[in-house]
């Protein structure tokens, strides 16, 4: 059997002390219980809304190998019979275990962040390396304080590159979190106003983001957007962390890895790029503006990790968005079909603007309409009102048809939406659902959009399970 870790390992990383007959070794590492797998150890974590404390027993009965377990927790836990690994902090094993599996890795190791795009990038990322050699990277959005450092402790000894993404909600959170990771090339992807409410400012954004830039490994590589306004920031910021070698993509003509050209498909963009002075042609398999720009700087940190650019960019042709992240469905109605657009993982001002982008190129049918289905963009504090209200300008700029609305703070969008496309309002995307359900027909393109929290990922199951998938139509 094949171990991720041994015991003994396991051991010095977590400094923690065996109790009971443990294991020679590990296959894994959970803090899950519904996706633990035989052979794995559970690390116990307390959340703030859970404790791994309470599903030791069914840890045990999913086949954990092994527990690891606060001390004070102890006398609760000692009539479970698994053997266990018992520390004074679990995540802080974790984190040790974390910072082990780093130092014994040989892999190029990429971390990235920014106010959207970060598990496009990861994931185009994945999907491009995965030619060169085996890639390590987290399977969801493993971001925070326990994702990057499971993510870490996850790790294959074996592996020839590591992908990690890195978010935050408030100052200071990121620095930590690539102090375990040391990427050797650091990604920003762009600053927009996400988590506005806990900001002063975009430029206090851009100062949270930077920080993924202390932790590069010495004689690393920062990777920065060239389009975006906060460029200066984060370049100031990568020369304080001692970073000398501080490249950039986008469409600006001093990028190193440069947009030439785009042009929208229906499943995808037709691109012309320059990776370090070698200009190439070829196709992103998702569509919009924003995947080409994720698809550049996957591209970049592809180089830099010493993967052939132009082999990437061909892989990138077969490329498909996540479920809310721009996946694309194909639904029957009656007759005909529609196109569904899932944006429903995430929202901010920046991201609204690339998914009614994404709207207004998406072919309709005859009698087809396009249908934004929008709903609340949260933690933008103090700003909310006024974000919201602005939407108003994007959806006059826009070619929408009808435009569905549901959340609080998309009251004030109702209330300011331009003459022009016809407008429904509801408090919930509970209220929406049947009318959704009812407005769908035959040649429609809808694109679902809203911040995670709103709900609005049950619109997009409701259509799927009451319209049934539809042929694609053939590529010429």
């Amino acid at each position: 059997m094949t171990f991720l870790w041994d015991t003994q390992a396991l051991l010095a990383a977590t400094g923690g002390r065996p109790l009971g007959n443990v294991p020679e070794g590990v296959t894994g590492i959970s803090i899950d219980t519904r996706t633990l797998e035989r052979g794995e150890a559970f690390f116990a974590i307390k959340g703030e809304r859970f404790d791994g404390h309470d599903f030791a027993t069914g840890a045990m009965a999913a086949g954990a190998e092994l527990l690891v377990v606060s001390e004070e927790k102890l006398p609760a836990l000692g009539r479970l019979s698994v053997p266990k690994i018992v520390v004074p902090d679990v995540l802080k094993a974790l984190e040790g275990l974390a910072a082990a599996a780093r130092a014994r890795t040989k892999a190029k190791v990429i971390a990235v962040t920014g106010s959207a795009g970060k598990t496009t990038t990861k994931e185009m990322l994945r999907h491009a390396l995965s030619g060169f050699g085996k890639v390590h990277a987290a399977d969801r959005s493993f971001n925070n304080h326990w994702g990057v450092p499971l993510t870490l402790a996850r790790m294959p000894d074996d592996c020839d590159y590591a992908v990690f993404e890195i978010g935050m909600n408030h100052a200071g959170e990121i620095a930590p979190l690539t102090r375990l990771v040391k990427p050797q090339t650091a990604i920003v992807t762009m600053i927009a106003a996400a988590h506005l409410g806990h900001f002063k400012s975009l430029d206090a954004i851009a100062e949270a983001k930077g920080e993924i830039l202390s932790g590069v490994a010495a004689g690393g590589h920062a990777l920065l957007n060239r389009d975006d306004q906060r460029f200066k920031i984060l370049s100031k910021m990568a020369g304080e962390a001692g970073i000398k070698n501080v490249w950039s993509f986008g469409e600006n003509t001093r990028a190193q890895f440069r947009l030439i050209d785009w042009q929208q498909e229906e499943e995808g963009s037709a691109v012309t790029v320059k990776i370090a002075g070698q200009e190439m042609t070829g196709r992103i398999g998702v569509p919009g503006r924003h995947m080409v720009q994720n698809a550049l700087a996957a591209l970049g940190a592809g180089y830099l990790a010493g993967a052939d650019a132009e082999k990437m960019l061909a892989a990138l042709a077969d490329f498909t968005a996540e479920e809310g992240r721009g996946k694309r469905h194909r639904l029957k109605a009656g007759a005909g079909a529609f196109t569904l657009i899932d944006e429903s993982y995430n929202a901010n001002p920046a991201s609204m603007r690339a998914a009614m982008q994404l709207l207004a190129a998406t072919p309709v049918g005859e009698e087809g309409r396009r249908i934004a289905v929008l709903g609340d963009m949260l933690e933008l504090g103090e700003h909310s009102a006024k974000l919201h209200a602005a939407l108003g300008d994007l959806i006059a700029a826009s070619s929408v048809d009808l435009l569905l609305l549901g959340g609080p703070e998309m009251k004030r969008l109702a209330d300011n939406v331009p003459s022009g496309p016809q407008v429904e309002y509801r408090e919930s995307a509970e209220e929406l659902r049947p009318l959704l359900l009812k407005t769908v027909r035959p040649g429609d393109a809808i694109v679902i959009k809203s911040s995670k929290g709103i709900g609005f990922s049950g619109l997009v199951d409701a259509l799927i399970k009451n319209f049934p998938a539809a042929e694609e139509p053939a590529r010429t």
